[in-house]
């Protein structure tokens, strides 16, 4: 696992370690060998898998920061270790230009040269993002073979890594991830940093917040584990990129007044034109999902109440954590207003205040 410490590789790895992981046997791969001359173990329970950490920090299994890597470095490491699936949960979500490139571009193709070379028979499970697609019609599903137009730094860097890892001639697939919400969200995407917004703003005050006029697609980061999972152990040849998201788009106003109300924060959320960090880039954006469900098997199995839930749960301090709790089950609980807040909670809603400067 490259990327193992941040906000998907900490879900992904939770996954990979848990109960009930899909089963992958030997006979399922065809009975390949590793360049040490072993047979790849079966996968079919935490306790049958050994997870290899691929991080910047020493003490890994193998340091490795895919920003500077050099293709031979990496080469050596991987025929070391000999792995079997390869999972890259590495990413930069924010920063200068040249660390975007250098993380989500560069680094999948050296990552991917560095595989043919050291470790062809592994298979590369690469997390990629929907913001490689851009904009979208209002009312359109993306499908896997909707044009990519990115609209920014971050999602031309990130599409370059998935030409890349496609291009690779690699037992590979990208998982082109809308996005994710969950225990652990940056601040550098809109649930994180409304969640610290709200933590740290008093019960009436005023969360001030770029746009929120956009419609994503938001899919709990345990669900995206799990796809994770599936896509590492299948057995046969995967299409080369599949769609990980709920399937639904969701205003961003619905997302920030459903995330009040579990956070029981009753002031006003006031909004402006402009966006504050990364740019939202398309004001539509909706997964088509069809394929990862025939291929994988997977469909998102939680709600965005749900993966909002954890996400507050998980930035409340400890001695609070019991009264976050209680506020979240007794509180209420797409487009926005209280129709949208009321298809979240499954009851009827009041929105929280607003206003435009």
């Amino acid at each position: 696992m490259l990327g193992g410490s941040g906000f998907l590789g900490s879900a992904v790895r939770a996954r990979l370690t848990g109960p009930d992981l899909p089963g992958r046997t030997d006979r399922d791969l065809g009975g390949w060998t590793g360049s040490a001359g072993r047979i790849s173990p079966v996968l079919g329970g935490g306790e049958h898998v050994r997870i290899l950490r691929g991080e910047r920090s020493p003490g890994s299994d193998l340091t490795v920061d895919l920003a500077v890597a050099t293709v031979d470095s990496l080469a050596r490491g991987l025929e070391t270790l000999a792995p079997d699936v390869v999972v890259n949960c590495a990413g930069a979500l924010a920063g200068p230009a040249s660390e975007l490139c250098a993380v989500n571009a560069r680094g999948p193709a050296v990552l991917a040269e560095a595989m043919a070379l050291a470790a062809p028979w592994a298979r590369l499970v690469h997390l990629g993002s929907a913001a490689e697609y851009g904009s979208a019609q209002a009312g359109s599903a993306l499908s896997e073979r909707a044009a990519t137009r990115p609209t920014g730094v971050y999602g031309a860097a990130k599409l370059a890594g998935t030409l890349a890892v496609c291009g690779s001639g690699l037992d590979a697939v990208v998982l082109r991830v809308f996005n994710p919400v969950g225990a652990g969200a940056p601040a550098a995407g809109l649930p994180g940093r409304l969640a610290a917004a709200f933590r740290a703003a008093p019960p009436h005050g005023t969360v001030r917040t770029g746009s929120l006029a956009a419609y994503r697609d938001f899919v709990d980061v345990r669900d995206v584990a799990e796809a994770v999972v599936l896509a590492a152990t299948v057995p046969g040849p995967l299409p080369p990129v599949l769609n990980i998201g709920s399937g639904r788009a969701v205003r961003a106003r619905t997302l920030a007044e459903a995330l009040a109300v579990i956070a029981a924060f009753t002031g006003r959320i006031e909004e402006s034109g402009g966006g504050a960090g990364r740019p939202v880039g398309a004001d539509w954006q909706q997964a088509d999902i069809a394929l990862a469900t025939q291929t994988l098997g997977w469909r998102p199995a939680r709600t965005l109440r749900d993966a909002l839930t954890a996400l507050w749960r998980a930035t409340a301090p400890e001695q609070h954590r019991e009264l976050a709790l209680r506020s979240i089950s007794t509180g209420p609980g797409p487009g926005s207003g209280p129709r949208a807040l009321s298809a979240v909670f499954g009851r009827p809603v009041a929105p929280v205040a607003r206003t435009r400067p």
